[in-house]
């Protein structure tokens, strides 16, 4: 390689051994092109030429674009890449100039491609010479500039057309690129036809302006005798230069055609590595006959035009196979739930480059649980591709299966964050599980890296709801840190539970807070039936875009059957308070007999104040007690006292003498069910007595 202090480039072995003098004479430069690194060096005569001084130039081609018109340079670069992809060994141009004093000269260009052993271009080294003498006839100037203008035309359509062609999606993007004012109606086409290969036959894809289809052609054999037929059958371009020339060989087709007064046609193989995957055919109505450059550009777009359709076909099929598997990952139906009305959607990611992936790892499920209780999981496996939606798919069946088992929240979540760590794969996921009583209203939500869950009242107001949380699941594990805190959340008759993905939540430039803020206007706003709502939201993450898929889950409490639907109290006895644990009394007492428990008001009493007395003693803090009326097949009345000790109570021996220690065996023998939840930090002992429903 020529350092860029040098006056001459290395040139190829067979140049003369002193080329100088011999180049000087016939006042040309010379420059060596080294195509790994980008360096053009050129000599001195060759700064001249391009009228540069040394130290105006850098090396860098493109600095060469002060003295060579944009439209000049593109030729050029056109007919460098043709040449490197034909395999030739050289190639040559005259071309136009700017001058430091803003003239234009004609110059003249030949450049010798040198490649290595495996046929890789790596060097050109070649000529300029000023070529003025040459083209100084003004006549032969004009028709070498209308010339030029009519290739440049040309290209501008071929870059026009492969620009839009970038951008095609699928099949019908490339169609309507073809059609579009930009595409190839800049070659004064009247109508466009184009189909696809397939199993042996040509489907009929797209066909020119209305009224030009012509019965019969909507899918045809490889032998039928069709100018698309013949070009699949062939690979070869068919140009049909006259009226008369396309009546005597195609006599079937012609007479459907006359109508559209057709004078000339050009029918192309669509071929991509050798294979024909279909054929396009352009009709026009004002010329006869198709010049060298006209056959050479059509070919050229023919070719660009194949590749974008198979990628468009790869991409639709990559689509297919993609929506396919994220189906079958999903739940395919979600559970009815007694005394909730539930809603969930899911939208694919949009994702740009030639073979986007509308797929990602977001999910969602409903799983019913024993004792009138549900399940609500929304979750988020890292990535966008089929394998996160596999880790996603197998993720759902255990933490569904889990749930199932009985397990609490946390333990939930902390098994299935231990499974996707052993599952062998790089992905982690944030979830959100959130185990609903939907007697009682109380939702145990455990968080793992997810973002938290919203709720609405029943005024339409709309908040988030702040919960403690632990590790994505997979990294909790790995850090050995699988301790996730329960939240707790009281879900009124007539509120709604939102839980969703960030997708629906994250926009470019604004910060997670503003987006939960921005969506929690957008449910405030909405309406209140929750698969209207969930459409909406859907809907306007549909108009936003994004390149991250969402899944939504939205759970409303139903508000119960009858007078007495509903019923709640609640009050907070602090230690060492008895005028608190005093009013607990008189509002238990003042609510048995008002709810139509009056016949079992002793029993109730006597278990609550046994409840808040253990809580008093043995926990440190206040005790929260909660008087619930539940409905159902039977009428309950439920008894909470909520403290914040997770230690659990257990049985004990009193003996004969002992004051305490027939707690619990008092709880047990006088309601009709009792039992013990988490509750955030802390826990909550309930119990439920079977009441006659009140006339």
């Amino acid at each position: 390689m020529v350092d860029r202090g040098a006056s001459a480039p290395s040139l190829p072995d067979d140049w003369p051994a002193h080329p100088d003098p011999i180049l000087a004479l016939n006042r040309m430069g010379t420059f060596d092109w080294d195509l790994d690194s980008g360096q053009f060096h050129m000599d001195a005569r060759a700064h001249e030429i391009f009228d540069l001084r040394p130290d105006e130039y850098d090396g860098d081609p493109g600095t060469l674009a002060v003295r060579v018109p944009p439209a000049e340079g593109i030729r050029l670069d056109e007919l460098v890449a043709q040449a490197i992809k034909d395999g030739s060994e050289n190639y040559g141009a005259y071309f136009r100039m700017r001058l430091r004093d803003g003239t234009l000269r004609w110059t003249h260009t030949q450049g010798y491609i040198r490649r290595d052993g495996t046929g890789r271009p790596r060097r050109i080294v070649g000529i300029v010479r000023d070529a003025t003498d040459e083209l100084s006839d003004l006549a032969a100037r004009r028709d070498e500039a209308a010339l030029d203008d009519a290739r440049r035309e040309q290209t501008n359509v071929v870059q026009l057309t492969t620009a839009a062609l970038a951008h095609a999606r699928t099949v019908r993007d490339v169609i309507d690129v073809l059609k579009d004012t930009h595409g190839l109606t800049h070659l004064g086409a009247t109508s466009l036809v184009m189909g696809l290969v397939e199993a042996g036959r040509i489907r009929l894809i797209a066909e020119g302006p209305e009224g030009s289809f012509v019965p019969g052609t909507l899918v045809t054999r490889l032998d039928e005798p069709y100018p698309m037929s013949e070009v699949v059958r062939t690979l070869t371009p068919r140009f049909i230069e006259s009226p008369e020339e396309f009546a005597g060989g195609y006599p079937v087709l012609w007479p459907h055609l006359t109508d559209l007064k057709i004078t000339s046609a050009a029918y192309l193989p669509l071929i991509v590595q050798a294979r024909p995957i279909g054929a396009m055919g352009l009709l026009y109505s004002d010329r006869r006959g198709f010049t060298p450059e006209d056959r050479n550009i059509l070919v050229a777009l023919g070719s660009s035009i194949a590749q974008s359709l198979q990628r468009a076909m790869f991409y639709e099929q990559e689509k297919d196979i993609a929506q396919g598997l994220q189906q079958a990952m999903l739940p395919r139906t979600i559970p009815s739930v007694p005394g909730a009305d539930v809603a969930v959607r899911y939208r694919a990611a949009t994702i740009g480059g030639s073979l986007g992936r509308d797929i990602g790892g977001d999910w969602y499920d409903l799983i019913p649980l024993p004792g009138g209780r549900v399940g609500a999981v929304i979750g988020d496996v890292q990535g966008h591709d089929t394998h996160a939606a596999a880790v996603m798919g197998q993720l759902r069946i255990v933490l569904k299966a889990y749930a199932a088992e009985g397990h609490t929240p946390a333990t939930v979540m902390a098994r299935a964050s231990v499974f996707l760590h052993e599952l062998d794969t790089d992905r982690f996921a944030t979830c959100l599980y959130a185990e609903a009583d939907l007697s009682t209203g109380v939702v145990q939500v455990v968080r793992a890296g997810h973002i938290d869950p919203l709720l609405r009242g029943l005024d339409g107001t709309c908040r988030r709801v702040p919960v403690p949380g632990g590790l994505p699941l997979g990294l909790s594990a790995e850090f050995g840190s699988l301790e996730y805190p329960v939240g707790t959340v009281e879900l009124d008759p007539g509120h709604t539970l939102l839980l969703c993905t960030d997708g629906l939540v994250e926009q470019p430039g604004t910060d997670l807070d503003d987006g939960m803020r921005a969506l929690a206007a957008l449910i405030a706003a909405g309406p209140a039936d929750v698969r209207k709502l969930a459409d909406q939201l859907i809907e306007v993450a549909e108009e936003r875009g994004g390149d991250d898929d969402v899944a939504l889950l939205l759970l409303r409490r139903r508000g119960p059957d009858g007078h007495q639907a509903g019923s709640r109290l609640q009050q907070h006895v602090a230690p060492g308070d008895p005028e608190a644990l005093s009013e607990a009394r008189h509002m238990i007492r003042a609510a048995v007999r008002t709810w139509g428990a009056r016949d079992r008001s002793d029993e109730i009493e006597l278990v609550a104040d046994e409840l808040i007395t253990n809580a008093l003693m043995h926990t440190e803090g206040a005790a929260i007690v909660t008087l619930r009326v539940l409905t159902g097949t039977e009428h309950r009345l439920r008894v909470e006292v909520e403290d914040s000790s997770s230690a659990l109570p257990r049985r004990r021996e009193a003996g004969e003498s002992g004051v305490s220690g027939r707690g619990l065996l008092l709880v047990d023998l006088l309601t009709d069910a009792w039992g013990v939840e988490a509750r955030g930090g802390g826990k909550c002992v309930w119990c439920e007595f079977v009441v006659a429903e009140r006339t």
